[in-house]
């Protein structure tokens, strides 16, 4: 499998990577912001094993030209894209108010824009049978417990729910599968920022595992689907 995932250089997204990268089944394009973050995921991921085929790019979905990237991905994966794991994202914790207008443009560039973006850039690469997996928050799905402090993420991410919905049925003809982990808690640098002190029953290398499995194999049995991981409250 050609495999692009966004977010790599930490939390669940650096454990989804290692565990995709632990057979030689799957090629993987790993991005995100930090080089140096993605250098220590290409060090670790090459002790697990020598032969992966893990390329780290250092790019901000929301900002960066798509052009190269695009011409990187096409030279690396022969045209192919067979997953895209939406997994980039930040978190703002600050009571609503106190939040001021650039607070919420800055948690919809981060956690829906920048996908959105980085979906159309990738669409024409994506053959039948592809899946799409965004990763959400139970943040911002529906009917869950809400927290202070995090209005502004929470309605990103529901943002992006209601996207993976609207393109479950856009891309029917297709045949691209798109579906939505809504994740809960895992003992992450994010979950410390949202829930100082928190300690979560998973961890991130659990998390990870979950979401590589998923996108291998989740778009067989869901379609256009927010499905609600989590244990705990938070």
């Amino acid at each position: 499998m050609n495999i692009i995932i966004t977010g790599a250089s930490s939390g669940v997204g650096f454990e989804a990577v290692l565990e995709l990268i632990l057979t030689n089944k799957h090629k993987v394009i790993a991005l995100a912001r930090s080089e140096d973050k993605l250098g220590k995921l290409l060090e670790i991921a090459q002790r697990l094993n020598p032969e992966c085929e893990l390329y780290p790019v250092a790019f901000d979905i929301v900002h960066d030209d798509y052009a190269g990237l695009l011409q990187f991905i096409a030279s690396r994966f022969d045209n192919r894209v067979d997953i895209l794991i939406n997994n980039a994202g930040a978190l703002i914790n600050k009571p609503f108010t106190e939040l001021g207008e650039s607070d919420f443009v800055e948690m919809l560039q981060s956690n829906f824009v920048g996908h959105v973006r980085i979906i159309q850039s990738v669409l024409p690469l994506m053959q039948p049978n592809a899946h799409i997996v965004n990763i959400g928050s139970m943040g911002g799905f529906q009917g869950s417990a809400k927290f202070p402090g995090l209005a502004a993420y929470s309605a990103s991410k529901a943002a992006l729910h209601t996207l993976t919905e609207c393109l479950a049925q856009e891309l029917t003809e297709k045949q691209i599968k798109v579906n939505c982990l809504a994740l809960g808690s895992a003992q992450t640098e994010m979950l410390e920022k949202a829930f100082p002190g928190y300690q979560s029953p998973v961890m991130a290398f659990e998390m990870g595992k979950y979401i590589a499995d998923f996108s291998l194999t989740g778009h067989k049995f869901f379609n256009g689907k927010i499905i609600p991981v989590a244990v705990s409250t938070p």
